[in-house]
This record gives C-alpha cells, sequence and structure tokens, in this order.
C-alpha cells in the first residue's frame, strides 16, 4: 500500500499559477502509470492528467491542454502537476492516485481556488 500526500493548493486569481507536488510514501516507478484527478461540488471526479512510469507518455484533458503539464521525479517518489493560466472552472480539489486509480490510495487532496 502506498500513501499519496497532495500539497500545493490555494486561491488564486484568474490567468495565475499554481504546482501542485504528490509525495508517495514509496516508489512511485512500481506503481507505474500515476495522474492527477480533480472534484468540484456536484460533479464526479474527472482525471486531468496521466504520466507513463517513465515519464515519456503524458495525456491530458482537453479542458486543460495546454495550460497543465504533469510530471514525475521517481527518485524522490514526487508527481507535479503545473497549472497556467488558471480559469474559475479548474476549481476543485485535486488528488493524485495511479492511472487508473485505486481506492486505497485517495489522499485528502488539496483544495485549488481560482476566483478574483
Amino acid at each position: 500500500q502506498v500513501q499519496l500526500v497532495e500539497s500545493g493548493g490555494g486561491l488564486v486569481q484568474p490567468g495565475g499559477s499554481l504546482r501542485l507536488s504528490c509525495a508517495a510514501s514509496r516508489s512511485i516507478f512500481s506503481i507505474g502509470v500515476m495522474g492527477w484527478y480533480r472534484q468540484s461540488p456536484g460533479k464526479q471526479r474527472e482525471s486531468v492528467a496521466t504520466i507513463s512510469s517513465g515519464g515519456g507518455s503524458r495525456k491530458y484533458v482537453d479542458s486543460v491542454k495546454g495550460r497543465f503539464t504533469i510530471s514525475r521525479d521517481n527518485a524522490k517518489n514526487m508527481v507535479y502537476l503545473q497549472m497556467n493560466s488558471l480559469k474559475p472552472e479548474d476549481t476543485a480539489v485535486y488528488y493524485c492516485n495511479a492511472d487508473p486509480p485505486l481506492s486505497v490510495y485517495w489522499g485528502q487532496g488539496t483544495q485549488v481556488t481560482v476566483s478574483s
């Protein structure tokens, strides 16, 4: 089992940037594909971005393409999400997990609020 701890969220104005971090308690390379997910009130949790075990393949949901970048550092067991040009509709709790996600891996998430 692994513990995933997300951080880096906060309140930001539209057009601003945030960098989210996900710290894993054990090797993320052994987990394989990792992803960032988000859930806003009244909506289902959705996959935002995924990255292959070696980092060579990345996929994004259409709504964040060109604005968000997922990365990973296997040596540090960290996964990151750089978010630029943030929009109010990006407001949500953001989580990291494997892809496909495992229920036992869900952490507390980190709140991102985009508002003026």
